[in-house]
């Protein structure tokens, strides 16, 4: 059992230190081929979530979002395994994301904007979900609004290969 065991279901987080706390518990207990792919709308707190899962790690940082960059590998400043901080946004397939030869076995791989893509890298992984409130405008909400301190849905749930 595991603290994403424990944690597996429906959380309101109220705030972006909240929501990094909430990875760091997840962070400090996992270990090489975990994989976690997170699932939100633009500003739902991936990266913060990712923030507090380093932390909780110990890898060096900061963690940033990996949008640009596809991924970013965060070496162990303790002797565990790095952090892949992927981003799967601007990828066409899973073949992509299979190209950047990332070794699952011996890393920590969180995927954003996964779902759909990085099912094929494990045989079993972490589906986590966030959402936040949506504003009145056409997308959501505004700009200044998606670093608000807004609640969020986070939802945590073991997902296998079929």
């Amino acid at each position: 059992m595991t603290a994403l065991d424990d944690l597996a279901g429906r959380h309101e987080i109220r705030t972006s230190e909240a929501m990094e706390e909430l990875g760091r518990r997840i962070g400090s207990d996992l270990v090489a081929g975990d994989v976690l792919i997170l699932t939100g709308p633009l500003g739902a707190g991936k990266t913060t979530f990712t923030r507090g899962l380093a932390e909780g790690l110990g890898v060096r940082g900061p963690v940033q979002s990996p949008t640009f960059v596809i991924a970013r590998t965060h070496p162990s400043l303790v002797g565990g395994a790095p952090l892949v901080h992927m981003d799967a946004y601007r990828l066409g397939s899973a073949a992509e994301l299979d190209d950047l030869d990332v070794d699952v076995p011996g890393s920590v791989v969180v995927i954003e904007w996964g779902r759909g893509m990085a099912e094929e890298l494990a045989d079993a992984w972490w589906d986590i979900e966030l959402e936040r409130p949506v504003g009145a405008g056409t997308d959501g909400l505004s700009p200044e609004e998606l670093d608000a301190d807004a609640p969020r849905t986070v939802t945590i749930a073991r997902a296998t290969a079929r």
